[in-house]
């Protein structure tokens, strides 16, 4: 698919070409998965419509989102997130997987869910996918009930249930280099508070949510300090924007 790149070269692009050469994983630090976050926002700053982000977005913003997640390692969600979208299996093209397993990768990312609580959405498709490889970091027991996924539990005690704790365990354990956080909002602001965001890739969506209890992209205390970002890219589609930022 086809975007219209504005910065920082003009130029007509392939979004999936594009993504390929982004190589994330050779970013990585020795500690910790390099950590990108994709989300999706109305010109009026909202996350969301009646409690989804599928309306604010288009096919384009599609392709951005199942791009992104070709590339990475892992995708990490929310349980309120995974619930609410809906999760199913995380590449559901075959020629996704192929490419994949073409250049020596596994078919599809690890799923990574973090939760103290142990409550995880078991009736949402991705339970019931047998070739899911979900990773579930939790301070409590779960039942897993009669799920058909392929699921490992790694169980921290109180002091190690921090998103720093895991993707360190990610990175040691699992040899995950790469992760894309996919929210929801409480998810990206911890990750921003705990410093382990390496780059936000935020498409802003041509429509107005027009007031409402929607969350902007982050949630939970604010930031002592803003965090000034560097723009890497601007792409154009439709009266979409799709912005590439660093926070480093």
């Amino acid at each position: 698919m086809d975007f219209r790149a504005l910065l920082p070269e003009p130029a007509t692009v392939d979004v999936d070409e594009l993504l390929a050469s982004l190589q994330l994983e050779s970013l990585a630090p020795d500690d910790r998965p390099y950590t990108v976050a994709n989300f999706i926002a109305s010109a009026d700053g909202r996350a969301s419509i009646a409690g989804k982000s599928g309306p604010l977005g288009d096919d384009g913003d599609h392709a951005m989102f199942h791009g992104l997640r070709e590339q990475v390692d892992a995708v990490l969600a929310g349980t309120n997130t995974l619930a609410t979208e809906n999760y199913g299996r995380i590449l559901g093209k075959e020629e996704r997987r192929a490419r994949r397993v073409a250049s020596g990768r596994a078919p599809e990312p690890l799923t990574c869910i973090v939760t103290r609580s142990g409550s995880v959405p078991l009736d949402i498709p991705l339970f019931s996918e047998p070739e899911a490889r979900v990773l579930l970091f939790t301070g409590a027991d779960v039942d897993l009930g009669t799920s058909t996924a392929q699921v490992e539990v790694v169980s921290l005690d109180a002091a190690e249930m921090t998103l720093t704790t895991a993707m360190r365990r990610l990175r040691a354990d699992h040899g995950v280099r790469s992760v894309l956080c996919e929210g929801g909002p409480t998810l990206f602001g911890s990750l921003v508070h705990e410093e382990l965001v390496d780059e936000l890739f935020l498409t802003v969506g041509p429509k107005l949510a027009g007031g409402g209890r929607g969350p902007t992209i982050a949630a939970g205390a604010e930031l002592a300090e803003p965090r000034s970002l560097t723009l890497r890219w601007l792409l154009e589609r439709h009266g979409s924007l799709f912005t590439r930022y660093s926070l480093r």
